[in-house]
């Protein structure tokens, strides 16, 4: 967990002003170092998996050095790119890249880095609040005990990696969304299409509003499912890449996807836990 850094000294004594620090792009001076070193502890020298490393991300290795050492010389970009790789690296041997005991972790936390590690250890994404990514992960857990849900705890895990990775995806991300709760929703809604969509459902809410309600309380003259139905709508409708047309294809901006995640886990934790139920 992230905690507040601790106030400089000249600052407790009231010598200099305090410094709001936002996270920092890329890798600082602060944490070119540090990072390079923990890249190195993954590999001896002339390391079968330092060159297997360097194949897969094309880096070209001179004859008088080693694959390890071409991998440590690295800054900027290149050094983020190799070291999200060796996070979801594994050999034939067994061995893997993954930061099971949180090292690089806590270093990324302590330099300020705008990237994190995520929560299975295999790779980078963007730094969060904790608090957002623990709704998210609440709705995954919700999803994967409901055996209902299909597979909507896979498409909603794609569908964050693809928002918050080290390369964002926005078009998969918001795709992935969808496809989520399409999943969650499929056996509330309409359980025997067998070709159900967001948008198909969201057709059979509106034609028998009676069929459904939600936990949420609403007055008598009031609409349960107006909530859901609005969540559902505007995720479908905000969907600018679904289909070609004459005019150009408008892929999603990385907000919208950013934002169409977060409504989808929303609605996803509102089916896998039972919030949305069919009327009797």
């Amino acid at each position: 967990m992230t905690t507040a850094p601790r106030p400089r000294f000249s600052v407790r004594l009231g010598i200099s002003k305090a410094v709001e620090e936002t996270p920092y792009d890329g890798v600082p001076e602060h944490l070119l170092g540090p990072l390079r070193h923990w890249v190195g502890t993954n590999f001896t020298d002339y390391d079968p998996d330092a060159t297997a490393i360097c194949l897969q991300m094309r880096i070209g290795v001179p004859p008088n050095q080693s694959a390890r050492s071409r991998l440590v010389a690295t800054d900027g970009w290149e050094l983020l790119d190799i070291v999200d790789t060796i996070l979801g690296y594994a050999d034939e041997h067994g061995w893997d890249g993954r930061d099971d005991d949180r090292p690089l972790a806590r270093l990324l936390d302590m330099a300020g880095s705008a990237y994190q590690v995520n929560n299975q250890g295999d790779g980078l994404e963007e730094r969060i609040t904790p608090g957002v990514r623990e709704a998210v992960s609440q709705a995954v857990s919700d999803a994967e005990a409901e055996p209902t849900a299909g597979s909507a705890a896979e498409h909603l895990s794609t569908a964050w990696r693809a928002a918050y990775g080290l390369h964002p995806d926005p078009v998969r991300a918001y795709s992935e969304a969808i496809k989520a709760v399409e999943c969650a929703a499929h056996s509330v809604i309409q359980p025997n299409h067998g070709r159900a969509t967001l948008g198909t459902m969201l057709g059979e809410v509106g034609n028998a509003r009676a069929k459904f309600t939600t936990a949420i309380s609403t007055p008598p003259s009031g609409d349960p499912i107006a909530p859901m139905e609005a969540m559902m709508r505007a995720l479908w409708d905000g969907q600018t890449s679904r289909h070609g047309k004459q005019t150009p294809t408008v892929p999603e901006t990385l907000e919208a996807a950013r934002a169409g995640v977060h409504l989808a886990a929303a609605l996803v934790q509102w089916f896998s836990s039972g919030a949305v139920v069919r009327t009797p």
